[in-house]
């Protein structure tokens, strides 16, 4: 007796002792505030130079502008505006903002602030690491991306015919302070620009503007650009490969300690902005020029490389499995080949869904000290394209063993939010702890960007689903005993 009541008393401890996981979570990297509408940044800045490249190699253009600032106030300065058009900020993505002479110092906080909602200019507020001391100087590398910045141009294009998109942007960079000297360049993936705008004045140095040499266009250099001033230019060039971009990936990551595995599941909303067909789609043709394999504005394949080692590779959509996958593995890659039902042509839509296991022991360690374990697993994995991959909004799930608690995270990537709940599954007790983390305006160069969860899991905690499982098997047993023992014959009724 002094054996089963021990027995059951260890079973409530390890169903009380996991009780709601602990939500104790760093703070996003991004906020937001609201200015008053009568808000103007303080001139106390000054761009002393500025260089803006704008690569327009893939679907998203990707600037960058290195800028010297200087401090004119009289007091030192640690705030740095930096202005975006109202319908231009919620398309921005991955800003991030560094010491260009002083790379160790890493990324700046950085976080969004506005005026009210009819404000037509909304901010990004750079803290510097240090207050700039009066007349002194430091060199900002800023670098973003701007999601659905391509145009197609014509809107509506042949089944096989090129495509060209345009890209509108200001020739003058955007800034809430006066800038000394600036410039801009633009990287094309060609040379076949037929159409871009041609200032009507020189520039500083008295020669036209652009200045075109091969692929690369550069506007400027201009003198003495008061804040706030706009010159808006447009070009339009061959881009004859699809614009990916999904509107929504959800990514679950699921951590199983007993079976030492690492199941990711990741559920796509993809849509081509590409330029829509002109007319019908035809099969006949498509497989005819198959063969020649020409540049298609189409979406055709995606490849999707993996950590060496995962197994069990799946690819499903609306209608059920898709044969058309290959899995290539080896000691060096795992590459993921997956080909749609169809061609996915301009404003045409497909979802689906990509799944691997792995093992766990390659992303999990154990601290040396109590019960406390250390996951490191990527924010983001998905296709990699030569023309690039947009994401709209990513939410990622790790869903960690039951009974893990005080769950903390750190990641580089920018989030919108994250919280913490509990995921019920098979067999489950109480449920499972899950950190719910959510970005916005994400491309795919973000694959090599992290998530470090840390949390505690008592080794209690582990006996909790074979006690439970056990517990069930005793209760079928015994509720079948009882009812087996139920005399029911018409004997029986007859003696009552």
């Amino acid at each position: 007796m002094r054996s089963i009541a021990l027995a059951l008393s260890c079973l409530g401890a390890l169903f009380t002792s996991s009780s709601a996981a602990d939500s104790n979570l760093t703070k996003p990297l991004s906020s937001k505030q609201i200015l008053s509408s009568s808000f103007k940044p303080p001139q106390v800045f000054r761009n002393v130079n500025l260089v803006r490249n704008v690569n327009l190699d893939k679907e998203y253009p990707r600037e960058t502008i290195n800028v010297i600032i200087e401090n004119v106030d009289a007091q030192p300065q640690a705030e740095y505006y930096l202005p975006f058009e109202a319908g231009l900020i919620a398309r921005v993505g991955g800003l991030e903002v560094r010491d260009k002479k002083d790379a160790s110092k890493g990324a700046f906080q950085v976080e969004v602030v506005e005026y009210d909602t009819y404000s037509p200019t909304e901010f990004y507020l750079i803290h510097l690491p240090e207050p700039l001391a009066p007349s002194a100087q430091q060199t900002l590398s800023i670098s973003y991306t701007v999601l659905s910045a391509l145009e197609p141009l014509p809107a509506s294009i042949g089944q096989m015919e090129q495509q060209y998109v345009q890209y509108t942007f200001s020739a003058y960079t955007p800034s809430a302070y006066p800038t000394s000297k600036q410039k801009t360049k633009i990287k094309f993936p060609s040379a076949n620009i037929p159409n871009y705008t041609i200032l009507p004045s020189p520039n500083a140095d008295g020669t036209e503007d652009p200045q075109r040499q091969g692929s690369t266009f550069t506007y400027g250099p201009y003198s003495d650009i008061p804040a706030g001033a706009a010159e808006l230019v447009s070009v339009r060039y061959e881009f004859t490969k699809p614009l990916i971009h999904a509107t929504l990936l959800e990514r679950d990551i699921e951590v199983s300690h007993w079976g030492g595995n690492l199941a990711t599941e990741e559920r796509y909303w993809l849509v081509n902005r590409g330029a829509t067909l002109k007319n019908h789609f035809s099969r006949v043709q498509w497989q005819m020029a198959a063969y020649a394999n020409p540049p298609t504005s189409a979406l055709k394949e995606l490849k999707v490389p993996l950590h060496v080692g995962v197994t069990n590779p799946y690819f499903t959509d609306d209608i059920g499995n898709v044969s058309t996958s290959r899995f290539r593995s080896n000691d060096r890659e795992a590459l993921l080949e997956l080909r749609p039902r169809y061609p996915v042509f301009g404003g045409w839509k497909y979802s689906f869904r990509i799944g691997w296991d792995a093992d766990l022991s390659g992303y999990l360690r154990r601290l040396k000290t109590g019960d406390g374990y250390v996951l490191k697993v990527p924010f983001l994995e998905g296709p990699r394209m030569a023309e690039g991959v947009e994401y709209g909004k990513v939410v990622v799930r790790v869903v960690l063993p039951e009974g893990a608690k005080n769950v903390k995270y750190e990641t580089s990537v920018p989030l919108v939010s994250s919280d913490i709940s509990l995921h019920r599954t098979f067999m489950d007790t109480h449920g499972r702890t899950t950190l719910k983390l959510t970005a916005l305006n994400l491309v795919d160069e973000w694959r090599d960007r992290d998530i470090v969860v840390t949390y505690d899991y008592p080794w209690t905690a582990g006996f909790r689903k074979p006690l439970t499982i056990f517990a069930a098997v005793l209760v079928v047993f015994a509720v079948a005993w009882a009812v087996g023992s139920v005399d029911t014959s018409i004997a029986a009724r007859q003696k009552r």
